[in-house]
């Protein structure tokens, strides 16, 4: 396995942060995140209430973020040339 193949997110190319999943299992989270984020908006409409669809999506993008910085390149910052 290679280095750069260990990573479920690789780093952008430019800027901070990952980019698009890089393996099956990044690919997969994306997936539960998308989906966790639409059953939560039918669940709980933005229109009949913010607060209730804020704190779901805020749970689940941190828990993306967390995997990210878990499975993901570590982020630096990377200027183009």
């Amino acid at each position: 396995m290679t280095e750069s193949s260990k990573y479920w997110f690789p780093a952008k190319r430019y800027g901070w942060g990952w980019g698009l999943p890089g393996t099956w299992q990044g690919w997969l989270v994306l997936a539960v995140y998308a989906t966790a984020l639409v059953a939560w908006g039918a669940a709980f409409p933005p229109a009949a209430g913010h607060g209730a669809f804020l704190v779901g999506a805020g749970v689940a993008t941190i828990a993306l973020l967390l995997i990210c910085w878990l499975k993901g390149e570590p982020p630096r910052w990377r200027r183009g040339r």
